[in-house]
């Protein structure tokens, strides 16, 4: 139960090439039945295989839970190396990231259900892990839009805690190896709870920052568009400068087309001075006057078609 996801994409196989690690192009085309995929398969079908041995003739035969533990040292072990490579192959797909968090799970869950059910084990252990299990999990949905909670050390030492209790349980021990492995479940429940608390103030955290972030990044949006549109070049006329821009280039408009003092008269409906073209300047000449208070450029054009 490492976190880490095998994987399983659609495509072709892929070698790996020299330093063992794959390229980009290599992850893209990575197989449904590369290794770390069937190691992650063969987890989940020893669940179903443990679980008959561990009941085969009443639950109680110590040979038969032999074969059982050996099954549930199988799965544990696959876990760890199908991490490992994809890890180190880049085999991390679709398939991996639902199916290796499933089957960690499932041959946990398995073998602590059983147990209890054999009266090996108190209900409530396996209620506290299972419900850890089950929070974290649905934990991990809820902040995933935010941020990926990695695996801590202390993950991996109650993964560690859990398996060899559990495998201790599945094993018919007596005397001094059965006082020994309460023991050390008793130090896998105090992992898993002080974990699943750890988990969920790393999800609180990263949940807040990514909400923070997330609004100091709409603020700056904002921030950027106001000074777009207030800005002399931008293209946007916004303001008290509004109207007299209108009437301005309905003044100019009209001086190209005449000459003389009084080609284009504009403004003075609208704002506090004229906007002259033509006049000493020459024709076409713009002249603005005082600053013009905001209108809308509809009203600027009715303005300057009333002084004409």
């Amino acid at each position: 139960m490492t976190g880490v996801p095998a994987s399983a994409a659609g495509g072709s196989g892929a070698k790996p090439v020299r330093g063992g690690k794959l390229g980009a192009a290599a992850v893209n085309q990575a197989s449904l039945w590369n290794i770390a995929n069937i190691l992650t398969m063969v987890r989940l079908l020893l669940v179903p295989g443990f679980v008959l041995l561990l009941f085969h003739n009443g639950g109680y035969d110590p040979a038969w839970r032999s074969f059982a533990w050996a099954a549930f040292a199988i799965a544990m072990i696959t876990d760890l190396f199908d991490g490992h490579l994809a890890r180190t192959y880049n085999l991390v797909t679709d398939f991996g990231k639902i199916a290796d968090p499933i089957a960690d799970k499932a041959i946990m869950g398995a073998a602590l259900v059983s147990l209890s059910v054999l009266g090996d084990l108190p209900w409530w252990i396996t209620g506290v892990i299972l419900a850890r299990e089950l929070g974290i999990t649905l934990m991990r949905f809820w902040v995933i839009r935010h941020a990926v909670i990695p695996a801590s050390r202390g993950g991996k030492l109650k993964t560690l805690a859990q398996g060899t209790a559990a495998g201790m349980y599945v094993l018919m021990l007596t005397g001094p190896l059965a006082t020994l492995r309460f023991w050390v479940m008793m130090v896998a429940v105090v992992l898993t709870v002080v974990t699943g608390l750890d988990y969920v103030r790393q999800a609180v955290v990263l949940r807040r920052r990514s909400l923070a972030a997330e609004r100091a990044a709409v603020g700056r949006t904002a921030e950027a568009l106001q000074e777009a549109a207030g800005s002399p070049g931008s293209g946007v006329v916004s303001g008290p400068g509004a109207a007299g821009a209108a009437g301005a280039a309905g003044a100019v408009a009209d001086g190209a087309g005449g000459s003389g003092p009084a080609a284009g008269v504009a403004g003075g409906a609208n704002g506090s001075g004229p906007v002259i073209a033509g006049g000493p300047a020459g024709p076409g000449s713009v002249v603005a006057g005082d600053a013009v208070p905001v209108e809308p450029v509809v009203g600027a054009r009715d303005g300057a078609e009333a002084e004409r």
